[in-house]
């Protein structure tokens, strides 16, 4: 067991604390308070150990589950409340108590007047509808849970995170329940007032209550969250989602490249375009160039002319370009997508679909575009990541080759932006920057305004929006505001409707989006500009992330 590991354990659990102090629980509160008010000692115990369980389950299999079941995203809350509604008649009718409490109780060899299987079944509901406000912790997770990468050092962060968020919530139950002692009055009175507590809370949970209160509040616990934040914290989240340290170290040789030692061959790939399966072994003598690469990334989409015009005129030479189309957002993992994509960008080289990650993984990659310049032993001998320096991997090219040093490179034109730029923005909630204005809530519809200002490269919501791990989907009078310096700028959309795009308050034009999920130009000027940039969605279409030219 890695020692440096341990120490995210205890960093996870007082990110869970954290968690629980902040703003995002308040609307749990008066559901854990009239909950731990209305049993005996044991029941605060029961709520917490139902909040625990739901809570790390379905954090970690919720995204494959619904997958599997076809199900909506938002299913488990709703779900959820209704358990709370129940878990209400439960406490306002004694009969239904007994219902509830009987096959529970069983379980646990227990009475069923014993309220530890009522006790559950609340915390459980509130291990479904309580959203963590976001942090590092509880974004490697998400994001582990969606790529299935659930070894038990993933396991055992989530449950750190979840009893440390439970602690205070178990303190809150507690509370309710001593609380109940002090005040003399009929018990049935009391469980059926608390009852009634517990139905208005859900009926909040279903209005989207929930989510206003938070707003009310600022941010008051990002400075408490440095911890997650540290540079321990950084570097074994980085393993936990499998970003080691790269792989690649070696001596330069004699042809002026370093050789970084044998390649990783394909792995995982779950289909194959433009070609048959290909292994590096059957690759040898030939010079390979992988790319790594998802067809909504405007960085890919600029390097993709010179790789098309290395394949025309280096492919017969012995030149072989696999793209490992490797999806950042969740419309590209969908195998028909990518094979339009392709088509439509003129991609006539092998593309290896690697949604699984495993390849990237291989590689140790960290990065969208990213080339690994593969000789004819099979050894990688250069590693570019992002754009630019085209020409000098041309020469690497030809060196490998054994072309003659003097010819003319292919001629396309560098796109590369030479110019400062607004940063890549992304939109959901795992990787928003950059961003201000209303305190955001995680996958449910909230309504957002507008600050009064936003600084350069920030950008803000207004109007109903669901913030989502990769995207925002616009529900009510959704608006979005960026303000941007740039020549050109992208956005990748999807879904059905139409975007208003508006800049300085002027209406320059409007766009229909609809089929293929893919990237849209905003705007296009012949310099650098610099300005505020509005746009207007009708309901449905989704946004994921902002890049410029």
């Amino acid at each position: 067991m890695d020692g440096r590991f341990l120490i995210l354990l205890p960093i996870a659990f007082a990110a869970g604390i954290v968690t629980a102090v902040s703003p995002c629980v308040f609307p749990v509160l008066p559901i854990l308070f009239a909950g731990g008010a209305s049993g005996g000692r044991r029941r605060p115990y029961a709520i917490i150990a139902g909040l625990v369980t739901s809570f790390a389950t379905f954090t970690l299999i919720a995204t494959w589950l619904l997958r599997q079941l076809h199900l909506p995203q938002d299913f488990l809350r709703n779900l959820s409340i209704g358990l709370l509604f129940l878990v209400a008649a439960s406490l306002i009718f004694p009969q239904v108590g007994v219902w509830i409490e009987r096959p529970l109780a069983r379980l646990s060899r227990r009475a069923p007047n014993s309220d530890l299987g009522g006790g559950f079944l609340l915390g459980a509901s509130l291990g479904l509808v309580f959203v963590p406000c976001g942090g590092p912790i509880i974004g490697a997770i998400s994001a582990n849970a969606a790529r299935v990468h659930l070894g038990w050092q993933t396991v055992a962060i989530t449950l750190a995170y979840a009893l440390g968020a439970a602690l205070p919530m178990l303190a809150i139950a507690a509370l309710g329940q001593r609380a109940t002692r002090r005040i003399r009055m009929n018990a049935q009175a009391l469980r059926t007032g608390l009852g009634i507590v517990l139905a208005l809370a859900a009926l909040a949970l279903v209005f989207n209550a929930d989510t206003k209160l938070q707003t009310w509040f600022p941010d008051y616990t990002h400075a408490l969250q440095g911890v997650e934040r540290s540079s321990i914290a950084h570097d074994e989240l980085a393993k936990l989602q499998h970003r080691g340290k790269s792989r690649f170290h070696g001596p330069q040789s004699v042809d002026s490249l370093t050789d970084y030692g044998t390649a990783p061959d394909f792995t995982g790939i779950s289909e194959w375009i433009n070609s048959k399966p290909l292994a590096l072994q059957q690759l040898r003598g030939k010079v390979v160039l992988v790319d790594f690469w998802t067809y909504s990334c405007i960085n890919c989409l600029r390097t993709l002319p010179h790789l098309e015009a290395w394949d025309k005129r280096y492919r017969k030479a012995g030149l072989v370009i696999v793209g490992v189309h490797t999806p950042e957002f969740a419309f590209e993992h969908v195998p028909s997508n990518v094979r339009e994509a392709a088509r439509k960008l003129g991609v006539r080289y092998p593309v290896a679909i690697d949604d699984d990650y495993r390849t990237w993984s291989a590689y140790q990659n960290d990065a969208w575009p990213a080339e690994y310049l593969i000789d004819k032993r099979g050894h990688v001998r250069e590693i570019k990541k992002g754009e630019g320096q085209y020409d000098e991997t041309e020469r690497s090219i030809r060196t490998l080759l054994g072309e003659p040093a003097g010819a003319q490179l292919a001629s396309v034109k560098d796109r590369t932006p030479q110019h400062l730029t607004t940063p890549e923005s992304y939109l959901g909630w795992e990787r928003l920057d950059r961003y201000v204005g209303s305190p955001l809530t995680a996958n449910v519809p909230v309504r957002y305004r507008f600050p009064r200002d936003i600084p350069l490269n920030d950008l803000a919501y207004s109007g109903v929006w669901t913030v989502e791990r990769q995207r925002i989907v616009a529900r009510q009078n959704a608006r979005l505001r960026l303000h941007f310096l740039a020549q050109n700028v992208y956005l990748v959309l999807s879904g059905h409707g139409r975007m208003q795009v508006i800049v300085g308050g002027r209406p320059v034009k409007t766009i229909r989006v609809n089929g293929l999920s893919r990237l849209y130009t905003l705007l296009q000027y012949r310099g650098l500009a610099e300005g505020a940039l509005e746009l207007r969605f009708t309901p449905g279409i989704a946004a994921y992330a902002f890049t410029f030219g």
